[in-house]
């Protein structure tokens, strides 16, 4: 299954973030070599968020992210929450998307 960590973040985040930005990509760097970490990137124009695909069992692999990122700890993200993505399109998606040929409804998602 997928998960989505949502961060929201403070108005200097770009400025505040580089003191930590090293921290944060290793964390990044460990979860995604694990198979954990997917994607992930800050929102642009405004940066005023970022968000992360992770893969796994449960929501718990995206809650232990953030509890560990240096983002979080060092009060850059002002909040974030943890949303199941239920991926039907795709290469890596986790359910599979009916065939619009099979005479079901393509409608999904």
């Amino acid at each position: 299954m997928h998960y989505l960590l949502i961060y929201d973040v403070v108005p200097d985040y770009v400025e505040r973030r580089a003191a930590h930005r090293a921290e944060h990509l290793a964390l990044a760097q460990s979860a995604k070599s694990r198979g954990e970490l997917i994607l992930g990137g800050a929102l642009a124009d405004p940066i005023d968020g970022a968000v992360l695909l992770f893969r796994g069992d449960s929501p718990a692999v995206a809650e232990s992210f953030a509890t560990a990122d240096p983002y979080v700890r060092n009060g850059l993200v002002t909040s974030w929450r943890v949303r199941k993505w239920a991926t039907v399109v795709g290469d890596a998606a986790a359910l599979a998307a009916p065939d619009a040929g099979d005479g079901q409804s393509a409608a999904f998602g």
